[in-house]
């Protein structure tokens, strides 16, 4: 859906604004047919059925006929105004937040005089931009609507869900400590093995430093998913601990050990003295604890044949 736009004062200005991609546009007219169609035949049917307990058949078809048709028609409209509804639930927030200032402007201002309607507006938008935690908590949230934007041009504009064209449906957001968190619903033709490739081209389109995405439910249910924006990093800071303040350094009790000798050679009182393996350990620190540059062999106790 696209629409001509006019230059004023010079001449008609050639061009279109882009509001639903053809794509998109084919898709849910096919959708709408089909919807249609299947849905006035199976309602056709059931209101048919019930009705011919209680007249002649054909009278009973002639009920259901307009009965299928509205509904059909309900159906049919429900899967073409999809996309738009879609758009719409994409900028929710955002005409709420308009329609919000400007009625809110214009109930205070038909309220109130001139002088305390500008004072009401100064104190509203001076405290946020005063208070640093009042303008850090706002700054937060308009980032979880501006992430949730930036998410829908990756799929849109490099993450190609399917060739019908449809968008995942972008759930809600909210502040983190280190940035924000988005809830997603996938369509068909995308999987979390998918998006986890992508993580560095997701990170630079919301202007983060790093993306995390994983199963958002315990369900395990794998179309829905958690993106977590990284924006900063909180852990870097440094903490002075009070547990410090609460050691008594005064009686701290001393343990006083002897020295002992540090081993020098293996010590093995269990094994045999004639053992092979001590012959070879005493060789090997020719007694007196340094090892020589070349070990000494081993002498074979046992016979080549071990059957005989």
């Amino acid at each position: 859906m696209s629409k001509s736009t006019r230059g004023f004062g010079f001449g008609r200005k050639s061009g279109t604004v882009t509001v639903i991609e053809q794509k998109v546009s084919r898709s849910s007219a096919r959708n709408a047919r089909i919807a249609f169609i299947i849905t006035a035949i199976i309602v056709g049917l059931l209101a048919m059925s019930v009705a011919s307990d209680q007249m002649h058949p054909i009278l009973a078809g002639l009920l259901a006929a307009p009965i299928a048709f509205v509904a059909g028609a309900l159906l049919w409209m429900l899967f073409r105004i999809w996309p738009v509804l879609r758009i719409l639930w994409w900028w929710t927030p955002e005409i709420g937040a308009g329609l919000a200032l400007v009625y809110g402007w214009i109930t205070l201002a038909n309220t109130t005089p001139a002088p305390v309607t500008f004072a009401i507006m100064a104190i509203l938008a001076g405290v946020p931009a005063a208070v640093p935690a009042i303008r850090r908590r706002i700054t937060a949230l308009a980032w979880c609507f501006i992430v949730r934007h930036r998410l829908r041009v990756c799929f849109s504009q490099f993450i190609i869900a399917n060739k019908s064209g449809s968008l995942p449906l972008i759930l809600w957001a909210r502040p983190t400590p280190v940035g924000e968190r988005v809830w997603v619903y996938l369509r068909p033709g995308l999987s979390l093995s998918r998006l986890q490739k992508r993580l560095d081209e997701i990170a630079v389109t919301c202007h983060a430093s790093s993306v995390l995405v994983e199963l958002a439910s315990d369900s395990k249910k794998a179309a829905y998913l958690r993106f977590d924006i990284k924006r900063r990093e909180v852990l870097t800071a440094k903490v002075n601990s009070p547990l410090l303040s609460v050691i008594d350094t005064t009686n701290i009790p001393t343990a006083s050990t002897a020295p002992t000798d540090v081993p020098t050679a293996l010590d093995l009182p269990d094994v045999p003295a004639e053992s092979p393996l001590v012959t070879a350990t005493k060789s090997a620190t020719n007694g007196n604890g340094k090892k020589p540059t070349k070990a000494a062999p081993v002498a074979n106790t046992f016979d080549d044949d071990p059957w005989d």
